[in-house]
């Protein structure tokens, strides 16, 4: 993978670029308005992420390219926001303050979410074990501005970590974080659409290993939550209790920890 700048290089980009370059671990290549597809060939990478003024983008040679959207987190941080509830949330128990963990956060949609509802005094870990997925993140929470401030700083609240969720746990205290998240919809995608589509490419597809659940368990004190189609096997495989969403095709399973719940 390389990190690069757009066609027309800024001091701000290229000093953002060599820092990611540096944080991550790999190459930071000089734009010099040379094309996309000539960097790939030059540096034998076809992975390359470019650091724009408000955000990133990251392209692969065989498939589209993806600029970091917060895509529908937005659409519901605004209902959030208006005081609706969020089914999520609520299947979670989230409460202002909480400690929660999304093991596969991909580009962040659940985790900003989840920012919002923990708020300032919360805290949130967005675990990406895909490091063109993490670095995308990275820059996108950073930098992306949306025109909604309250969005925004939830956005800034939260803390990427380049790991595999499962190594990220058996790292942990026991019951250091209040909720454990997990989304491995790569697995058996419901539909494909123009924002999925191209993050396929980079994400990864395994389902869920119970040995991860079971460290979620030991990490977690309220909960851990498994998203997934509404029906799906992996509810009863991985010991998860299903909440009925009835007009969705999605549903939250929840193992709860906390006997009060």
């Amino acid at each position: 993978m390389l990190i690069t700048t757009g066609d027309h290089e800024t001091p701000a980009t290229v000093r953002r670029a060599q820092e990611l370059a540096s944080l991550a671990g790999i190459p930071y290549v000089s734009r010099s308005r040379t094309s996309l597809p000539r960097l790939a060939e030059r540096y034998g990478d076809s992975d390359i992420l470019v650091v724009l003024e408000q955000g990133a983008r990251l392209h692969r040679a065989s498939g589209e390219p993806m600029t970091f959207h917060p895509s529908m987190a937005y659409v519901r941080a605004k209902r959030l926001f208006k005081g609706e509830n969020d089914a999520m949330l609520d299947a979670a128990g989230v409460v202002p303050g909480d400690v929660i963990i999304d093991g596969t956060a991909g580009l962040g949609s659940d985790a900003m979410v989840f920012s919002i509802a923990a708020g300032a005094e919360g805290r949130v870990l967005a675990l990406e074990d895909s490091l063109p997925l993490w670095a995308l993140l990275y820059e996108g929470l950073k930098f992306y501005i949306s025109g909604l401030s309250a969005f925004d700083e939830a956005l800034r609240r939260i803390e990427p970590v380049h790991k595999n969720h499962l190594d990220a746990l058996r790292a942990m205290p026991d019951k250091s974080a209040d909720i454990v998240y997990f989304d491995p919809m790569f697995r058996d995608p419901i539909a494909e659409s123009s924002s999925i589509s191209p993050l396929r490419a980079f994400a990864n597809p395994n389902s869920l290993d119970p040995d991860a659940v079971k460290e979620a368990c030991r990490v977690a004190r309220k909960s851990v939550v498994l998203k997934e189609q509404r029906g799906s096997g992996e509810f009863d495989r991985l010991g998860f209790i299903a909440k009925s969403r009835s007009h969705t095709k999605i549903a939250y399973g929840v193992i709860s920890l906390d006997p009060k719940r």
